[in-house]
Formats: C-alpha cells, sequence, structure tokens
C-alpha cells in the first residue's frame, strides 16, 4: 500500500507544508525485517502510561534481543503479556505501565520466553 506522506505540524500550521507530497510505503516504513516482524493488538490497561492502550496494534521484532526499558512481548507462566524488559544480576522484571499492576518478577524455574520486542504502536486516537 502506498500513502503520500506529509509532516504535519502538532502546533500551529504551516501554509507551505500545504503541496507536500511524497510517495510512502507505509510497511517499508515499519517493517524493517518482514521476516522476524509480527503483529499483535493489545489488550487491557497495564501499559497505558506507556502509551499503549488496549486495541491498539503493536509491530514486534522477534530477531532484536532484549535491552533494558525495552518494551516487550512475553510468554510468561502459559500466558502472552506485553511488559517493560529490566534484567539486572541474572533476574528478569516485567514492569507494567500502571501504577495499578505489579512488577512481574521471573524466577528461572518458570515457564517464560521473550516473543519480540515492540518496535511501533499504532494507535487510534478516536478510540
Amino acid at each position: 500500500m502506498h500513502l503520500a506522506l506529509n509532516l504535519i505540524q502538532a502546533g500551529f500550521p504551516s501554509p507551505a507544508d500545504d503541496y507536500a507530497d511524497t510517495n510512502f510505503d507505509i510497511s517499508r516504513f515499519l517493517i524493517k525485517k518482514p521476516a522476524a516482524t509480527f503483529f499483535v493488538k493489545a489488550q487491557g490497561e497495564s501499559m497505558q502510561d506507556a502509551g499503549i492502550f488496549s486495541g491498539d496494534l503493536l509491530v514486534v521484532d522477534k530477531s532484536k534481543n532484549p535491552q533494558n526499558g525495552d518494551v516487550v512481548i512475553a510468554f510468561f507462566d502459559g500466558e502472552f503479556t506485553v511488559k517493560r524488559f529490566f534484567q539486572k544480576a541474572g533476574k528478569i522484571i516485567l514492569k507494567p505501565e500502571n501504577k495499578k499492576f505489579a512488577d512481574i518478577h521471573v524466577d528461572k524455574y518458570e515457564d517464560f520466553q521473550i516473543w519480540g520486542v515492540v518496535k511501533y504502536v499504532i494507535h487510534n486516537p478516536n478510540g
């Protein structure tokens, strides 16, 4: 799919931008490694303070190793979850971005796997 990419001011509009028009392939912008990319739909409120809301589409790169602070898709205790990843002294913590939810401390004996790092969030601003 090819779309026009125009730069839009979030402040006051610029009359010079009225005629900007560049062909833009959104998949080339969002997907750097097609074979390693998948999409998931977010559900729930645990990441709302990170700007991830229920119904948002997440673009995930399964080839990237998570770094501290990355938002990841993890499989933990039989369920998938989206959380912020932290590792210190060999211990993994999955942190929600909502104070109503508790951190997940991953024990090495638990069923746990990182499925990918979230690269983009596609959010419908109208709900």
